[in-house]
């Protein structure tokens, strides 16, 4: 697959969201790269999944500038060249998981003498082909989840937004997700964009975007990221992160209120 854009996948200049009386994004700036996977950071609550909305155009209330391979966020060009994936599983539970993938594939346009292989390789590929005639409701929550990793999979989308993915799978299968997401960008030139409240899969990604209450704390590599911090793992730079941006000394920081992972760390609100 090749890029069609030059840019970056995603640029966001000054991105907003307000509810109510409530910021859930503030004043958000940064680009990322194509071909290579960013990874979205923070605890349930800092915005995560109200920013994949606004990037896939499906978020209300949105202020900035969002451009996404070159248009606007939302733009109808952008439809068949970015894959979304909630984290609730979006699928039939009366279909099998293969009539799923058929009816979606004729929703993306997807010319019908193409549709059995585009069907075949994304089964292959989130490794449901021997599921492929089970009926969805029928299906493990995880194995639903799969399923709607293959329909965005559909088409071999320029651009992956992925939410939460990996949550309530074992570690076999998150692995070979992260194997999966790889080769998208490696043998494909996909960018994916995958946000985890889970700070080891920090590790597999290329770049990183780190939340916390709606505003970016860090954007960088996880090496970087380490260095800044003088840290050994991504989750301890993001507590020193956390810690620095509060304003706490090094002895505050060792408390146990301060020291508590980002997965307890969690707001009063979902984003």
């Amino acid at each position: 697959m090749m890029n069609k854009h030059l840019g970056p996948a995603i640029e966001a200049i000054g991105l907003s969201v307000v509810r109510g009386a409530r910021t859930v994004l503030d004043d958000l700036s940064f680009a990322l790269p194509q071909g290579r996977i960013t990874g979205l950071l923070g605890p349930s609550g800092c915005g995560k999944s109200t920013l994949m909305r606004a990037i896939v155009g499906s978020q209300a209330h949105v202020t900035g500038t969002l451009d996404v391979l070159g248009h606007p966020a939302g733009h109808r060009a952008l439809r068949p060249r970015v894959g979304y994936v909630t984290q609730a599983p979006s699928v039939y539970a009366d279909l099998t998981a293969r009539q799923n993938l058929d009816y979606y594939a004729a929703v993306l346009g997807i010319p019908h003498r193409d549709r059995a292989a585009q069907v075949d390789r994304a089964l292959a590929d989130v490794d449901l082909t021997s599921h492929a005639g089970a009926l969805a409701g029928s299906l493990s929550g995880g194995q639903r989840g799969r399923v709607s990793l293959a329909v965005a999979l559909l088409g071999e989308p320029e651009l992956l937004v992925l939410d939460e993915p990996t949550v309530g799978l074992d570690p076999v299968l998150r692995r070979d997700l992260w194997k999966l997401f790889h080769r998208l960008t490696e043998e494909r030139g996909a960018t994916v964009l995958v946000s985890s409240h889970v700070m080891d899969e920090a590790e597999r990604c290329h770049r990183l975007l780190l939340l916390r209450e709606g505003r970016i704390l860090a954007d960088g590599t996880p090496g970087a990221l380490r260095e800044r911090t003088g840290s050994d793992t991504v989750e301890e730079a993001f507590l020193r992160l956390v810690d620095e941006a509060a304003g706490r000394t090094p002895t505050e920081a060792r408390t146990p209120a301060a020291t508590a992972t980002p997965e307890t760390r969690t707001e009063s609100t979902t984003s």
